[in-house]
């Protein structure tokens, strides 16, 4: 069932890091990540149909990343390139000509958000799109960064808090409250 959004051709759906290793059963496993699929496939198959973009991004980490525990980072090993882990959620319903956005692919740099590093704020400009609509995993880290970003690249935001999970269910208040003062609408 669709979140009743109102998409149009100036609006891009940006499916945050639905990948096996976010997902339960994955390294770096969000509760309720799993689930969250048949709710998001609704959003594609709404946002496909009136016309919007589908983005997807992915952690897409080289196989000794600084964001890896044994380099000091705060993660364990996940969504290490071209491994079962970093693909997306067999579930998902990306189409064969959905925008895939690989970020945090080099070796000495971690990166949250979809817009780090990737060149997506320009190509979203390029297609004319005026709207983000933002879901997926993880509420509190990935989710939050791109939605902020996505604030200060000067897109209209709206964030599905219902199809998106956190990392820590207590963040969610105030994740909530960050990036609706950063102007974005948060719908439940």
């Amino acid at each position: 069932m669709s979140m009743n959004v109102d998409y149009g051709p100036g609006d891009a759906l940006l499916v945050v890091d639905m990948q096996n290793d976010f997902c339960e059963g994955g390294a770096l496993a969000v509760t309720g990540g799993a689930a969250l699929v048949p709710g998001i496939n609704a959003e594609i198959a709404a946002a496909r149909a009136a016309g919007a973009l589908v983005v997807a991004s992915r952690d897409w980490h080289p196989v000794d990343h600084v964001s890896f525990a044994h380099r000091g980072g705060p993660w364990p090993v996940h969504c290490v390139q071209d491994t079962e882990g970093a693909a997306f959620h067999p579930d998902l319903a990306l189409e064969a000509d959905t925008i895939r956005v690989s970020k945090a692919t080099a070796f000495d740099a971690d990166a949250y958000s979809a817009f780090d590093g990737t060149g997506l704020g320009g190509y979203l400009r390029e297609k004319s799109i005026a709207r983000v609509i933002v879901c997926g995993l993880a509420l509190d880290v990935c989710v939050r960064a791109t939605v902020l970003e996505a604030r200060r690249e000067g897109f209209a935001t709206l964030l599905l808090e219902g199809l998106s999970a956190a990392v820590d269910p207590d963040a969610a208040i105030e994740c909530r409250r960050e990036l609706t003062e950063a102007g974005a609408e948060v719908r439940p």
